[in-house]
């Protein structure tokens, strides 16, 4: 994209009946990178913060790892104690929970997060076409789908219309080419002039002409300081959400090696890698990536929690436990973990607390002496 002239006011981010000061939802990042502490502090610094619900109870006090079972009511109780938590943190701050829908325990979860205080509801891995009832004695709460094209977005938003009446209170949508963790493979990726922009500009024109709605929509992927959000802005995005840089936060939830492996990567270390989920995911190479990409037998040999509704490392032997590879990561093996990662990490040059983060994020963009802003490719 080239530099342009623009005023560069950063406007609040209104979901539902929720309004974050600054348009910056921050990622969830599991297995419990992205907690209370991390949520409750980006909350408190005018974002909106995010609890990942993936494996959340693994290393509770409720799970026993004898009983498989438990693990289900394990990360109910233990999403009830990050809710509060996160509240006690930011008693006025926008918190959203994640849930992913391929998950056994989404409707749960689901339930349990606007039973418990959750602003937003933000889903990923699938279309979440029943949502909806799972939340409706909860009308307050916002539910955010993340979609990947203009497809899905149509898909869904027919589903909700025709079932119950309502539409996305916003959507998340994808830069598939940037995005860390797990992506949708985008068929349109090589195509000449493809770009994130594309997508944005297909999906207002579809919800103004098609739905007559301004559903906000919220870029992730790729994105790292003030001119990346500037430039989401400047091709029509509401918002944007962020993990990677989050991580290298003092308040990330993820033990000090995790960061420091963030605060050492390069874009050069971010390998694609297969996951029991069915798709692709992005994350920094070390042994753990190239036992997965050569097929090694030396990985995890069982699935310790029964946790997706499809999974190829249970059903079929492929792959691995997604939950042992991201919670062994998280507790600081860095080298026997799956540590998802986007593609800008090299952007993260030191360790600084999220509200010296945030501030960094939100002031004006640097001008030029030709009186440019300078804004990054987007791809």
């Amino acid at each position: 994209m080239s530099n342009s002239v623009i005023t560069s006011i950063l406007h609040p981010l209104r979901i539902g009946k929720h309004i974050a000061q600054y348009p910056i939802v921050q990622g969830a990042m599991a297995v419990r990178v992205s907690g209370a502490n991390l949520a409750g502090a980006v909350a408190n610094a005018g974002g909106v913060g995010v609890i990942a619900t993936l494996g959340i109870g693994l290393d509770s006090p409720y799970f026993d790892k004898r009983k498989r079972k438990s693990f289900f009511t394990a990360n109910k109780l233990a999403l009830i104690d990050e809710l509060k938590k996160a509240r006690n943190i930011s008693p006025d701050g926008v918190i959203g929970v994640n849930i992913l829908v391929a998950t056994k325990d989404y409707a749960a979860l689901a339930q349990t997060a606007a039973a418990q205080g959750a602003n937003i509801i933000i889903t990923g891995a699938g279309l979440p076409l029943s949502l909806p009832e799972y939340t409706v004695d909860y009308p307050d709460v916002a539910l955010v789908p993340t979609v990947a094209n203009v497809d899905s977005a149509q898909f869904l938003c027919q589903t909700w219309q025709s079932r119950y009446n309502r539409l996305p209170d916003a959507l998340i949508v994808e830069n598939c080419q940037m995005i860390g963790g797990h992506f949708t493979q985008c068929e349109q990726a090589d195509t000449p002039g493809f770009s994130v922009a594309t997508v944005i500009s297909q999906l207002r024109d579809y919800l103004e002409k098609h739905i007559g709605v301004m559903i906000p929509l919220i870029v992730s992927g790729g994105i790292c300081d003030r001119s990346d959000i500037d430039c989401m802005m400047q091709i029509g995005a509401n918002g944007v959400q962020m993990g990677t840089r989050f991580i290298t936060t003092l308040e990330c939830d993820a033990d000090p090696r995790y960061k420091e492996r963030h605060l050492q990567a390069h874009a050069t270390d971010v390998v694609t890698v297969p996951s029991p989920v069915g798709k692709p995911s992005r994350a920094l190479g070390n042994l753990f990536t190239e036992q997965v990409m050569t097929d090694s037998s030396t990985l995890e040999g069982r699935c310790i929690a029964n946790c997706l509704e499809v999974c190829l490392f249970r059903d079929k032997r492929k792959t691995y436990c997604l939950l042992q590879a991201l919670s062994q990561a998280a507790r600081g093996d860095v080298e026997n973990g799956l540590i998802f990662s986007g593609t800008n990490v090299s952007n993260s040059k030191r360790m600084m607390s999220v509200a010296e983060l945030m501030a960094e994020l939100t002031r004006s963009p640097n001008i030029s002496h030709e009186g440019d802003y300078k804004y990054s490719e987007v791809n």
